[in-house]
């Protein structure tokens, strides 16, 4: 038997012991738990292994001289992992912030809480930020601080359908790519390098330029970018798993391919998709905001930050500068937030601060 499954085993008798002990067995059942979810790295790190063909300990035998080891184990794991979890923290309260701006802009300027991001003939132009324009008003005498607001639903909108699109396309062909081989293979590596060498903005612009303005045509720009990253992860992950055992004995039961792609493969290979997901993420609001800022992006009457970044631009040197300031610190903001998120969960999955920790 391994150390893992006797590290498993133990975690399941946590559960048969009497009230009495519930304190002990909790404190044990957390730290076993730890090493559960960790693996066989943690179950070796535990030393979890006692000589073949002897009788397993019992519990409260093998648990109370250990207590204390699982113990420190478990906090240096957690103390290992600090620095992951604080920057995915953090990333998700801006993500979060930000998506709860995203929906209650709409619904407050609905009520009349909030002015009409496009209307401005009513107001001053260039006013500068007061209480009755908090972010002051642009040329138009629109108000800053709602188009900043109605500008982050605008490009989670768009960052979230571009990169559900290239994820729908991108993970399939990968999988298909990486487990039939042959010719197949070779002509979706070959159209998908040839994707990935050109560089990202240079053919968003391309995109864009062809499609024209507007909210799905920009999130078709987008999409296009990100398929072949998505393509290359699942394809390696995918022709590594496939010669693997279990694949191999349902290949030998009759199973097709399409059962042991939905069954067996897509749920060992779709582990490191969220954390490239969230990366794409951050990168694809500032190519939104690039295309908005060269005029390729959304329409002028849908509020968007790279498009006010480049309608402030000429009234900056005159010393207007909160037209520029706003929307430049939340597409700044939401890019950080993403970015945390990702590298968060990167280093968490990939047991980096670990590593660094036990060094």
């Amino acid at each position: 038997m391994s150390s893992f499954s006797r590290l498993t085993g133990c975690r399941k008798r946590c559960r048969q012991f009497r009230p009495a002990k519930r304190l002990q067995i909790a404190a044990v059942q957390h730290c076993v738990s730890w090493g559960y979810d960790k693996g066989r790295s943690i179950a070796l790190q535990f030393r979890l292994v006692w000589p073949p063909g002897a009788a397993a300990p019992s519990l409260l035998n093998w648990c109370s001289p250990r207590l204390p080891s699982l113990l420190f184990a478990g906090i240096a794991l957690r103390r290992a992992t600090s620095l992951s979890g604080r920057m995915a923290r953090w990333g998700l309260v801006i993500v979060v912030l930000y998506a709860l701006v995203a929906l209650l802009t709409p619904l407050l300027v609905h009520i009349g809480w909030l002015s009409d991001p496009n209307a401005g003939l009513q107001n001053p132009i260039y006013a500068p930020p007061s209480l009755a324009h908090w972010c002051g008003t642009d040329r138009l005498g629109r108000d800053v601080c709602v188009r900043t607001l109605a500008g982050s639903g605008v490009a989670l909108q768009v960052v979230l359908l571009a990169l559900v699109i290239a994820l729908v396309i991108g993970v399939p062909l990968g999988m298909v790519s990486g487990y039939l081989g042959g010719w197949v293979d070779r002509l979706l590596v070959l159209l998908m390098d040839t994707l990935y060498t050109l560089p990202v903005l240079l053919l968003s612009v391309v995109l864009a330029f062809l499609l024209g303005r507007g909210l799905p045509n920009a999130a078709a720009a987008l999409c296009v970018v990100y398929i072949p990253q998505y393509f290359r992860v699942v394809r390696n992950q995918t022709a590594q798993v496939k010669a693997e055992l279990f694949v191999e004995a349902a290949q030998s039961l009759g199973a097709g391919p399409i059962w042991i792609l939905r069954r067996f493969l897509l749920r060992n290979v779709i582990t490191s998709v969220p954390v490239l997901l969230t990366l794409n993420a951050a990168d694809a609001v500032l190519v939104l905001g690039g295309l908005g800022f060269l005029g390729l992006g959304l329409p002028e009457t849908i509020p968007e930050w790279g498009g006010d970044l480049q309608q402030a631009l000429t009234a900056v040197p005159t010393g207007i500068w909160w037209t520029a300031l706003y929307p430049g610190l939340a597409l700044f903001v939401l890019v950080l937030g993403l970015s945390f998120l990702g590298e968060g969960l990167e280093s968490w999955l990939s047991g980096a601060d670990g590593q660094r920790a036990g060094s």
